[in-house]
């Protein structure tokens, strides 16, 4: 057992990387539920929503430069506020966000992969889970190049999609349509916040990376535009393609946009779907464990305790231990536990964590001006703000689930 990465990664697998975990599920709900707040304009709701979480992302690009560390946020919080077991928890805490986030997506990736092949659900999940604990053991490059293909699968899969919703008679002529009813696409620009969430998983990849200084800001920042841009895009294709009130309601508003094309075959499209939300499933794991093994690499070192995570295989050069821990953890509690439940309060952990990594870059400027990548003060003081204002929306959507569940 070794004690260091291999550092392999270079920026466009690390952007493919960053583009494939934020451009995940979300996509495939989010557009219903952001067309009703902010109705045809709600390309430019998913465009302000990449503004608002932007001033976040640039604070852990400027973090990552001044860290580059395996660990991210728990180095981040235990420097910058100067509180080693504050960082101990906020490490634990992404641990647990990651392999409770994993397991909800690898349920969810099993129930679509059963529609296709008929097998047990319990046995699609742990064929699944084996085979994705496999590759990330094998190494993070084969692991980073394997999400790559997944993220292709959903890009083509979308792309599909966007080309059948602009082939498609237009629903409204978006040429004529009234101004923005701005109240309407700033409520929905922070319900779109939700579906930029994983852009801080870059953060993680810091010891694997080639010349981390200028590799992390910029596939960090380029993810951000690029997520912008296709969400938008699907959008647009989206809003133009589907009556509002029919998008509005959907739970798969992309099936609807599919259904335009005129598609004789009622099952190709459920199929198409299916298939490619298994491979963003499949991707969306592979990220969550990748990720989270590296949280643990880099407790260990802080962490006497702990310190048994702090190892690498002499042969993958992968943190093996923290590997098989998460890969166990996603797949049993994808078996055993009701983590649809536990994955509504993991967006609302996650946000907080951005409130207090954006205090600890307040308070690391301020002790320490200088990095290799900075921003103005006032960047992590509006990321600050952004994510107390996503964190109050948050917990009325879960008011609202709570209230709806009575």
């Amino acid at each position: 057992m070794a004690d260091a990465l291999k550092r392999c990664i270079g920026l466009p697998l690390l952007t493919a990387y960053g583009v494939g975990v934020m451009v995940g599920a979300g996509i495939y709900v989010l557009v219903g539920a952001v067309a009703a707040e902010a109705g045809v304009w709600a390309p430019l709701a998913f465009l302000l929503a990449g503004v608002i979480a932007a001033p976040t992302a640039l604070s852990y690009a400027e973090f990552s430069t001044r860290l580059p560390e395996a660990g991210g946020e728990a180095v981040y919080v235990s420097e910058g506020l100067g509180i080693p077991s504050l960082g101990v928890l906020i490490g634990l805490a992404i641990v647990i966000t990651g392999s409770v986030s994993g397991a909800a997506v690898l349920r969810g990736g099993a129930g679509y992969l059963i529609a296709i092949v008929p097998i047990p659900a319990e046995l699609a999940i742990m064929v699944m889970g084996g085979l994705l604990i496999t590759v990330a053991l094998i190494g993070v490059l084969e692991s980073l190049a394997l999400a790559a293909v997944f993220t292709a699968v959903e890009l083509i899969g979308l792309a599909l999609v966007v080309w059948v919703g602009l082939s498609a008679e237009p629903v409204v002529d978006l040429a004529t349509v009234a101004s923005p009813v701005w109240t309407g696409v700033g409520a929905a620009a922070v319900l779109a916040f939700f579906a930029f969430i994983g852009f801080e998983d870059i953060v993680n990849m810091a010891e694997e990376v080639k010349r981390p200084e200028k590799t992390l800001p910029r596939a960090i920042l380029l993810s951000l535009v690029i997520t912008s841009a296709i969400y938008a895009v699907v959008a647009y294709a989206a809003v133009r393609a589907v009556p509002l009130a029919d998008l509005a309601v959907s739970q798969q508003p992309l099936l609807l946009v599919w259904h335009q094309g005129g598609t004789s075959d009622a099952a190709t499209p459920a199929v198409f779907l299916s298939v490619i939300a298994v491979a963003a499933a499949l991707n969306g794991v592979l990220a969550q464990i990748v990720m989270a093994a590296r949280v643990m690499f880099g407790i260990g070192r802080r962490m006497p305790a702990l310190a048994v995570f702090h190892r690498t295989s002499a042969r993958f050069g992968t943190p093996t231990l923290a590997t098989l821990l998460i890969g166990a953890l996603v797949t049993t509690a994808a078996l055993m536990l009701p983590v649809s439940s536990l994955a509504e309060g993991a967006s609302t952990l996650l946000l907080s964590i951005f409130v207090i990594v954006n205090l600890a870059l307040i308070s690391m400027k301020h002790k320490q001006p200088e990095a290799p990548f900075r921003v103005p003060m006032v960047v992590p003081v509006l990321g600050l703000l952004a994510a107390l204002g996503a964190l109050a929306v948050n917990f009325g959507l879960l008011a609202l689930i709570a209230g709806g569940a009575a």
